[in-house]
Parts: structure tokens; C-alpha cells; sequence
């Protein structure tokens, strides 16, 4: 058990250095990580992409508290927009962990690894969408919230990836596109975990110690230090060529994106 902290420790270092390093939400990271690590450790393999996918939401609970706190304290956040979103996020979250717990591992594993050449493009070509619309009203603002949390769930991520695009496009500044989807990361996070612990309360064969979906080694041995390394990958980005080190970084989501689509047919 010692050595299984251990693994997930260092695994929560990396992914807080990536974080805070390279701005992208830590499930990119945490989510292959631990497909990997639960492969090393024989789990079934049937569980295997679900427990990643609720283990990875349940941290973001914590990650997403943290960056949602300082970019508030700047005045960043467009709650307008937050609260907008929300209602939507939360739903749409929910259901799309009900829709995981229903899909085989093999389908999620596929959909991921596309998910990350998505990610990947995005990054090496710098795409970023053009200001052409306003916030869209209750329903319309629903409607994108419930998108957002079905892929976020579906990938186990914070939903930073299309939570900024959509706020973009609707003539946000980038800035404050961020620090909102920073906010918006915390009720995808706990719609997320609930749905994953819920639809995996009473599923057999997961390795505990475990609730649901969720994997409590790997959530405390990430939670404690991604938290404390992010901070210093944040500094980091201030003395090191980040534009550089994205499109490093995107090559290596095309490469673990590629081993994700071999494991999952192999």
C-alpha cells in the first residue's frame, strides 16, 4: 500500500507542474496517468478508463477550489456567465457520468485518445476561435453548459478546454474567459464525482480502497501534492519559453493519445 502512495504522489506532482506550467486542466494529465498506473497494478480492465475518469474528477474538486479562489480574488470571474452555465454543467455532468458508467472501457479509452489529438491540434496550431456572438440567454447558455459537461464528464476533465473556446467566441476576453472556466471547473467537478460514485456504488470487482468510481489512494496521493506543486509550475511559466513548451507538450498528447487508441485494441 506504501508503494501505491507513493506512485500517486509522484503522479500528483507532475500533473500540478503541468497544470500550473502550461495552463490545461489537470484531467488531460491525471486521467492517462492513472489508465497506466491501474494497468502496472492489474485492474481489471473492464474498470479500468471508469475509475480513472471519477478518481480524476473527484481531484479537481480540490484543484478547481484553489484556482477559483485566486482568480475571484483578482476579479476575474464573469459570474454572469457562471451562473448562466451552471445549471446546464451540472446536468449535463451527471448525465454524462451515467452514460460512462454505461459504456465499455474499450469506447472510452477510443473516445479519450481522440479527445486528446482534439486537445493536441488545438494547441500546435494555436487555434483559438473569433469573438462573433454575445453571452446567448437562459436557454442557449443551458444548452452549451449541458454539451460541456456531458464531453468534461466523458473525459474526466474540468471542461477548460471547451469552457474557454465557448466563452471566447461569445466575445469574452481571454483572461476572463479563463478564470471562468476555472469557476466553472468546480461544479463539473462535484456533479462529476457524484455521478461517478453513484453509478459505481454498486458495480463489482473495483480494487478498493475505493467509493464508487473513485479510487481513494490515487485521490489523496494526488490531491496533496498537485496542489503544492502548481504553484511552482506556475512560476516556472514565468522563466520558461511556454509557447516552446506547448507544442512539446501537444506532440506528447498526440503520443499518449496514440497509446491509449493501441492499449484499448491491444
Amino acid at each position: 500500500m506504501l508503494t501505491t502512495y507513493i506512485l500517486y504522489i509522484c503522479l500528483g506532482a507532475v500533473a500540478g507542474v503541468l497544470a500550473g506550467l502550461l495552463g490545461i486542466g489537470g484531467g488531460l494529465v491525471i486521467v492517462p496517468m492513472l489508465n497506466f498506473a491501474f494497468e502496472w497494478q492489474n485492474f481489471p480492465m473492464e474498470h479500468i478508463q471508469h475509475v480513472a475518469l471519477g478518481t480524476s474528477m473527484a481531484t479537481i474538486i480540490f484543484t478547481s477550489l484553489s484556482s477559483m479562489r485566486a482568480h475571484h480574488k483578482r476579479g476575474a470571474i464573469n459570474y454572469t456567465a457562471f451562473w448562466r452555465l451552471t445549471p446546464g454543467i451540472i446536468v449535463g455532468t451527471y448525465l454524462g457520468s451515467w452514460i460512462a458508467s454505461l459504456l465499455s472501457t474499450l469506447f472510452l479509452k477510443v473516445f479519450f485518445g481522440l479527445f486528446l489529438y482534439y486537445v493536441a491540434t488545438q494547441m500546435l496550431l494555436n487555434i483559438k476561435p473569433k469573438a462573433a456572438h454575445e453571452l446567448p440567454g437562459a436557454a442557449g447558455t443551458f444548452g452549451a453548459g449541458g454539451v460541456i459537461g456531458v464531453f468534461s464528464a466523458l473525459v474526466g476533465i474540468g471542461g477548460g478546454t471547451l469552457t474557454v473556446p465557448f466563452l471566447s467566441w461569445c466575445n469574452l476576453t481571454m483572461h476572463t474567459a479563463i478564470a471562468t472556466a476555472a469557476a466553472v471547473g468546480l461544479p463539473i467537478a462535484l456533479a462529476g464525482t457524484a455521478g461517478y460514485v453513484i453509478n459505481g456504488w454498486s458495480v463489482a470487482g473495483i480494487p478498493g480502497p475505493h467509493i464508487g468510481y473513485v479510487y481513494i489512494p490515487a485521490l489523496l496521493g494526488i490531491i496533496v501534492t498537485s496542489m503544492l506543486t502548481a504553484p511552482y509550475g506556475a512560476k516556472l511559466a514565468h522563466s520558461l519559453p511556454v509557447a516552446k513548451l506547448k507544442k512539446i507538450f501537444a506532440i506528447l498528447l498526440f503520443l499518449v493519445g496514440t497509446r491509449m487508441l493501441w492499449s484499448a485494441f491491444m
